[in-house]
């Protein structure tokens, strides 16, 4: 989904918006993609630990043991500086969360599994006949036909 250093970016742009953990930047994407992309505890925590050693970020004040992170004065100065990428890559977890919204019929996907286990508990019982093969393929073609034709 992201490179190395659009990953770095990223991270410093969502906690300098709002000084994080390392599981709420996770939650923070996964939640901006709409549950399209979440990226893995190893690589953001090893991220983060750069962004500190590179003097970008910095532990803020937290509740409990988590560790927290602000973005530092070179923090922000970089994150001007690459103002038109930052924004590209915020832009990308954007729409990708509005193709996620716009094709995820859960209505859709739930009668999407009926229909699989209708089929497959037919076909399971060991007596279906070619003709009944067939009835099948024509009923899935013709509904294939009239959702193609839906406007």
């Amino acid at each position: 989904m992201f490179d190395g250093s659009e990953l770095r970016l990223l991270l410093l742009k969502l906690i300098a918006d709002v000084p994080r953990h390392g599981y709420d930047l996770i939650r923070e994407i996964e939640t901006l993609t709409g549950g399209a992309y979440a990226p893995s505890p190893g690589v953001v925590y090893p991220t983060l630990t750069l962004l500190a050693e590179m003097g970008l970020v910095e532990e803020a004040k937290a509740d409990g043991t988590k560790k927290r992170y602000a973005a530092t004065g070179e923090g922000r100065a970089l994150l001007a500086e690459q103002a038109e990428v930052v924004t590209a890559l915020m832009a990308r977890l954007h729409a990708l969360g509005e193709q996620r919204q716009r094709t995820d019929g859960g209505s859709v996907r739930r009668a999407m599994g009926n229909l699989r286990v209708a089929i497959g508990n037919r076909l399971a019982t060991g007596d279906v006949s070619d003709d009944t093969l067939h009835d099948v393929a024509a009923l899935l073609d013709e509904v294939a036909q009239k959702i193609e034709r839906l406007r």
